[in-house]
């Protein structure tokens, strides 16, 4: 397969590059299969074998040779994460959707070209970038315990720098202690109780942060069961500003508003990259009890592929701050000015931009209006020269005479 020798020389290069040199070794596919055709004769073997079964749903296998390729390479994406993973306890397996239809049915699975995981009675969606890196880690990620005990102040600094991720933090007695705990994290870690008071939390209280956000939301009615804490979540999961990442870019992309998401691209390196995130995050902040308003934050470094691009579809210098109104239908935006010298817009300006585009008043009708007009004024400039055309024709039949 062309494909497989493409990967394998670029390996080699790799490897050729590193010399004799140990200790930054890439791995490359080894050419061993390790990915199971998932059936109805082993899906239960292999749900019992494995900490967790990672499973790719696909359409069945297409005709065209350029999906066939997609195709053979999302199964080599798959091999080589299990390659990594072997010793770690993660099966990888794939089931077509027309072949493997009752097995697709009673393992829940329903979204062709999606990857599914099952851990312990869970099922989990992965809905990012199919690349193996990104599938790995986020693999690593599910296989951490969400529970752990964070008994110092630098480990809670570590927590308040968790900016990018939706943070609950409880104040609860354990169950078979007397001692008090304080419950942090996404999806539950433990802090002791001489944290509850830095924290501000009460016995039984849990507080919900979302992204980038300093102060907490306390949830209501306490004691909480999961399920009411799960629904919290679920109800409040669009934060008012947001990170798109390669493990959830499409999860997010597609969590849009009324079909339009503001976009606001900005290098988290760059001086003015920095300076205009700081300004998005204090009006988020400000902001944050506005249910209509969802920021989406794309730092360009994080996708490299998709730099050209976005600059071709967005008509924007990515070298820049940008922000903007996107609509996910037909990719149409229309983005705010932003000189070409030092000065970024104030968190004012910034304000009275956004609140111009949730009233209606910025949107991305109105550049299509725009390039109706151009159009038009296209059309007229070509009527005018086919009719200076005719009258150039009549002085020349004038002149015959």
């Amino acid at each position: 397969m062309q494909i497989t020798w493409i990967l394998l020389l670029a390996s080699l290069g790799l490897s050729t590059l590193a010399g004799s040199e140990k200790g930054l070794e890439f791995p490359h596919y080894d050419g061993k299969d390790r990915v199971l055709d998932i059936n109805e004769k082993n899906y239960r073997k292999a749900l019992k074998k494995y900490d967790m079964l990672c499973l790719f749903y696909h359409a069945p296998p297409p005709t065209a040779k350029e999906l066939q390729k997609q195709l053979q390479m999302t199964e080599l994406v798959l091999e080589l994460a299990a390659q990594v993973l072997e010793e770690k306890d993660i099966g990888f397996g794939i089931v077509d959707s027309q072949k493997d239809a009752k097995v697709a049915k009673k393992l829940g699975l329903h979204e062709e070209g999606s990857i599914y995981v099952f851990k312990e009675d869970r099922v989990i969606e992965f809905d990012g970038l199919l690349a193996a890196d990104t599938l790995v880690e986020f693999l690593l990620d599910l296989m951490e315990d969400p529970v752990e005990i964070i008994d110092n102040a630098q480990e809670l600094r570590a927590f308040d720098h968790m900016e990018e991720d939706i943070k609950l933090i409880g104040f609860f007695k354990s169950r078979d202690s007397e001692r008090k705990y304080v419950c942090a994290g996404y999806e539950g870690q433990l802090y002791p109780s001489a944290v509850a008071k830095e924290l501000t939390l009460k016995m039984n209280e849990v507080d919900f942060y979302e992204p980038f956000m300093e102060e907490p939301v306390t949830i209501p009615d306490k004691p909480h069961s999961e399920e009411e804490l799960v629904a919290f979540i679920s109800e409040h999961r669009r934060p008012t500003l947001r990170k798109l990442r390669a493990e959830d870019m499409f999860e997010t992309w597609e969590d849009d508003l009324n079909g339009i998401h503001i976009v606001a691209f900005a290098e988290e390196e760059d001086p003015d990259g920095f300076e205009f995130l700081e300004i998005l995050k204090e009006v988020a902040r400000d902001n944050t009890h506005n249910p209509d308003l969802s920021i989406v934050w794309i730092d360009p470094d994080n996708f490299p592929l998709l730099i050209p691009y976005w600059e071709k579809t967005f008509k924007v210098d990515l070298f820049r701050p940008q922000i903007g109104v996107v609509n996910v239908t037909d990719a149409d935006s229309v983005w705010l000015e932003i000189s070409d010298d030092d000065e970024l817009p104030s968190p004012e300006e910034l304000e009275n931009w956004i609140e111009d585009v949730l009233s209606g008043t910025v949107n991305t009708e109105d550049d299509d209006d725009d390039d109706d007009d151009d159009d038009d004024d296209d059309d007229e400039d070509d009527d005018e020269d086919h009719h200076g055309d005719d009258d150039d024709d009549d002085d020349d039949d004038d002149d015959d005479e």
